[in-house]
């Protein structure tokens, strides 16, 4: 059965005091309420309480996510501006602290703070999910093995969290190495089958390492409740249209790599501590670096691979009819990542909380704008 290739997206949003620029954490949990209200269970709460969570319904196209997408930020950011709060998209805050952040009073975050300790309560970060249709797990645990090469790819062009507690970290993707002191996260294990996938799951299962496949947060996974491979490695970026630029070109990966499996040409698969180089390269570096192309066992500029890329995926772009959405890569390209962007008004002003002011500029231009 071919996939539907469906789309979801869910986004992690900061919310800010426009007088101090620092997160604030208990107006947010008005703001989630007000948002259940309008949207129900597309506004959730996340651990920490100054994190608002936002995700699409099931879309049949990027046209139709990118219509939802900003929906949603524009009703965010309005309970926001009702509450005296704005909203920002950038996956760590330049100087906030996690310390004096609250944790959102949920039983499963109780949980995971009781399990983590101190990793949990610092793990105040802000990412974008996207979910692909792929209804066959056997074919979903296929495509994702093959798709491991790309999350470092994928991740360059996401990069939008240089500071962490008022420092610039010399990373473009601080929010990674934030993440990556959770136990299960990062680049997935090869699988031969999904009878494989599951006998990992039961183990682990068994064996009190986790009570869900829920707790397996790796940079690809299948979801454990839907029939998607959810793609979990990126920063949230500050403009809508990076945000559907990246889920279009998520898509489309998914959309080729299935092309090939049911050609019986896969993909070549490369050995999970050699896609982890490159995903260090990828967030220590975002667009300025270089990644290994293991076919030449050669460095290559990321953003010649990132054209490479483009090329790969284009014989399935029109059929998935996301060619206007993914042009924004180029875009990316040419004036660089959230991360580079922070950056240079950094650079420009040696101030953080005019850094905080162009993320929420930013964020309020692009998902204000007509759709």
């Amino acid at each position: 059965m071919k996939p539907s290739f469906t789309i979801g997206i869910e986004e992690e949003y900061q919310t800010l005091d426009p007088e101090t620029r620092d997160l604030r954490s208990h107006v947010a949990a008005e703001i989630i309420a007000k948002g259940k209200t309008l949207l129900r269970e597309q506004v959730k709460a996340e651990m920490h309480q100054s994190v608002v969570e936002v995700g699409t319904g099931i879309c049949k196209d990027i046209k139709e996510a990118k219509r939802e997408v900003k929906e949603l930020r524009r009703v965010i950011i309005r309970l926001a501006h009702e509450n005296g709060l704005k909203v920002g998209a950038a996956a760590t805050h330049p100087f906030a602290d996690w310390r004096k952040q609250e944790i959102y009073p949920d039983e499963r975050y109780e949980l995971i703070v009781q399990d983590l300790k101190m990793v949990a309560r610092a793990n105040l970060i802000f990412g974008l999910h996207v979910h692909i249709g792929v209804e066959d797990r056997e074919v979903a645990i296929h495509i994702m093995n093959a798709a491991r090469y790309f999350v470092p790819h994928i991740l360059a062009l996401s990069t939008n969290s240089p500071f962490w507690l008022g420092m610039d970290t010399g990373l473009k993707s601080y929010r990674c190495k934030v993440f990556d002191k959770f136990p299960r996260t990062n680049i997935p294990d090869y699988f031969p089958s999904y009878g494989e996938y599951e006998s990992f799951i039961n183990l682990l299962v068994k064996t009190n390492c986790i009570d869900n496949a829920k707790k397996i947060w790796w940079d690809i996974r299948p979801h454990p409740h839907f029939p998607t491979l959810e793609f979990r490695m990126c920063d949230i970026p500050m403009r809508v249209e990076e945000t559907i630029a990246i889920a279009a070109l998520i898509q489309c990966t998914v959309a080729k790599l299935y092309k090939l499996h049911a050609a019986n040409q896969g993909f070549r698969l490369y050995r999970r501590a050699l896609i982890m180089e490159n995903k260090w390269r990828a967030l220590r570096y975002g667009l300025d670096g270089k990644l290994i192309d293991f076919g030449k066992s050669a460095e290559v500029p990321i953003r010649d691979l990132i054209h490479e890329y483009m090329h790969i995926i284009d014989d399935v772009v029109d059929e998935l009819n996301c060619r206007e959405e993914i042009q924004y890569i180029y875009r990316i390209l040419e004036n660089g990542t959230g991360a580079d962007r922070q950056l240079k008004v950094f650079q420009e002003t040696g101030d953080l909380t005019k850094v905080v002011d162009y993320i929420i500029e930013e964020t309020e231009a692009s998902s204000l704008e007509p759709a």
